[in-house]
């Protein structure tokens, strides 16, 4: 992501100021989801290992814990998956892509926003209808009798988020694809394999950052 200082005067006229306001209001939300999804998953990993010490060691599990755990599955897959679009973590093919260079990359990249636009309008339909039809006729779990719905409504709230993030990835590409000198801004933009490599070995404290600078421009094998 483009941040807005690093926008010229130009550029920031041409509409990227606005995207990028929309881009950190977005972001915020994002971050919060994936903050809730990773604290979940810490949570449900203390609950295993009491579930597991109070059945070993005093035969006492705790009642409901497979339910809960199959209704906590909607949590840590689907509610990160807005941010994980955001700072391009999902896997994807880039053999054809990837050859591509200026207008041409952002219309293909716009073909593809709109394409998942139309898959998740769809999900979040069926979704909601699903969520919507297990609320009435009181659907629950097998063992602790917990209702579903929540979780069952948790998925397509998610596509939703990830929705208005290929919606601001569309107008992004599409800004591109019309104005040839204006900064990439709210887009995810497809990540040099080397330069990755260094920023991750970097964070993880493997390298300094003089060292990973040099060699992302090739001066250092």
């Amino acid at each position: 992501m483009t941040e807005l200082s690093t926008l010229t005067a130009d550029q920031a006229v041409s509409g990227g100021r606005m995207l990028n306001r929309l881009d950190r209001m977005l972001g915020a939300v994002e971050r919060a989801t994936a903050l809730f999804s990773g604290l979940f998953i810490f949570a449900l990993m203390l609950v295993g290992v009491t579930q597991i010490l109070g059945r070993k060691l005093f035969n006492a599990p705790i009642f409901g814990y497979i339910d809960a755990v199959e209704m906590s599955i909607a949590v840590f897959a689907f509610l990160a998956i807005a941010y994980c679009e955001r700072m391009n973590g999902h896997v994807r093919m880039e053999i054809l892509i990837g050859k591509l260079r200026g207008r041409p990359l952002w219309i293909a990249e716009a073909l593809g926003q709109i394409l998942g636009l139309f898959v998740l309008a769809v999900l979040i339909w069926y979704g909601w209808e699903h969520a919507m039809r297990a609320y009435e006729y009181g659907d629950s779990t097998i063992d602790a009798q917990i209702p579903w719905w929540p979780s069952k409504l948790l998925i397509p709230a998610a596509f939703a988020l990830l929705f208005l993030r290929l919606l601001l990835n569309l107008v992004g590409y599409l800004r591109l694809a019309i104005d040839r000198e204006a900064a990439p801004v709210a887009v995810p933009l497809i990540a040099d394999v080397r330069r990755q490599a260094m920023e991750e070995a970097t964070g993880a404290g493997a390298v300094d950052g003089q060292t990973a600078e040099k060699s992302s421009d090739g001066s250092v094998r």
